[in-house]
């Protein structure tokens, strides 16, 4: 196993291929394959029983692997698990998906699997050769519905788990993102009319030979600072947010820190907060439900948690339960879950419906985000109209104001 995962980095040097040449029957036929050389393809191909005539590289994939997102994996699953319940064999399956897939990162990935399970590797030692796109809940679910002889069922497990979570991760983004875009809009129109506007109105009013009054004064000043600084301003922020990125990847501490903060921000921390609960809660609810130990099941929980603070939490739970504590009480000793989510996780393990429970509070955590995140949009709205009325109309007013107070005196 350690071999093989030393020379995984050497497979990802691929290239698209165009074909062309005859098939059974004098037949034209024509396509694409993802291959390392030639040779792979014209092999490939005379295997097929087709008479090659032209292969021409197409381009590379970008070293590989490309970018490869969680729908593609979703969209995995299910096709795999469409094709055994069908009764197709596996490596067979394998290859009808791998035709099927118009992503070539994807589409070469599966090829790489289909070719260690042609092999002899089984599907879960497959997957595991592949950790960036393949986590542990995928690869032990698999491995369970190998053993169990359900692996269509445990294939569209997965598929189901990865549509609700990321449904989730997509609230949560929502949530963070739609106040982050109201104060960009704001600073934004603010940053143009100070360095645009202001300075047509300022040469205009050093005709007048008066004073000026004290708001236009305010805001002259303001557009003079916003001229002189704001590529400094541009370059503190874009540093802040760099040093704060590369602080949270440097030390687990920081990160640590910064995670419970956002636990703390009003609104958006409860989104937070309430969307962990349902991914723990989700991720348990499968992994167990599929037969995989609690610890093992607790593992992967803590790692899908989504939030350092829970996972941190859950890997203290999972070392509570290996020494022989019950789920519902090593969940309360850490202060960290609802009262309602540790109560229902108890009820599960008493009437012995634990995967279900835990399912019943992901979707009731998941329901609350989303009722969440439509309240916090709901706010936002008039809050945008109101600080852009105010910012915009405060220095408008400001600019129009001489104008205003030199038309009374005439």
């Amino acid at each position: 196993m350690a071999t093989k995962t030393a020379k995984a980095p050497q497979k990802l040097k691929l290239y698209r291929w165009n074909w062309s040449g005859k098939g059974p029957g004098g037949r034209l036929v024509r396509g694409e394959v993802v291959a390392a050389h030639k040779a792979e393809v014209e092999r490939e191909l005379a295997n097929q029983n087709i008479i090659v005539k032209n292969v021409r590289r197409k381009g590379g994939l970008g070293g590989g692997m490309g970018k490869i997102k969680p729908r593609d994996i979703m969209l995995f699953a299910r096709q795999m698990a469409t094709m055994i319940r069908a009764g197709v064999p596996v490596l067979q399956a394998f290859q009808v998906v791998a035709e099927s897939i118009r992503k070539p990162a994807m589409s070469a990935v599966v090829q790489q699997m289909m070719n260690e399970v042609a092999a002899g590797s089984s599907f879960s030692q497959a997957l595991r050769q592949h950790p960036e796109q393949f986590d542990n809940l995928f690869c032990n679910l698999v491995e369970a519905g190998e053993s169990s002889g359900s692996l269509d069922r445990m294939l569209e497990r997965i598929a189901t788990y990865k549509e609700k979570i990321e449904s989730l991760k997509g609230r949560v983004k929502k949530a963070l993102w739609y106040p982050i875009a109201v104060i960009a809009v704001g600073i934004g129109v603010t940053a143009l009319l100070l360095i645009k506007v202001v300075p047509q109105f300022e040469s205009l009013f050093h005709g007048f030979g008066a004073e000026l009054p004290a708001m236009t004064r305010m805001t002259i000043a303001m557009s003079e600072f916003a001229q002189q600084y704001w590529l400094w301003g541009i370059g503190i922020v874009v540093a802040f947010v760099y040093l704060m990125r590369q602080g949270m990847k440097r030390s687990e501490a920081f990160a640590y820190r910064m995670h419970k903060l956002s636990l703390k921000i009003p609104v958006i921390g409860d989104i937070l907060d309430k969307s962990s609960v349902a991914r723990y809660s989700r991720t348990l609810a499968t992994t167990y439900g599929a037969g995989v130990p609690m610890v093992e099941a607790l593992d992967i929980a803590a790692g899908a948690a989504g939030n350092l603070v829970y996972e941190r939490a859950t890997r203290q739970i999972r070392e509570d339960v290996a020494t022989g504590q019950q789920l519902h009480f090593a969940m309360r000793l850490t202060e960290q879950f609802p009262a309602l989510a540790v109560q229902m996780v108890g009820i599960g393990e008493e009437s012995g419906s634990l995967d279900a429970m835990l399912n019943r509070v992901a979707d009731y955590y998941e329901e609350e985000v989303d009722n969440k995140v439509d309240a916090l949009t709901s706010l936002l709205e008039p809050l945008i109209i109101v600080v852009l009325g105010v910012l915009v109309g405060g220095l408008v007013i400001s600019m129009y104001l001489p104008i205003f107070e030199l038309g009374t005196v005439l």
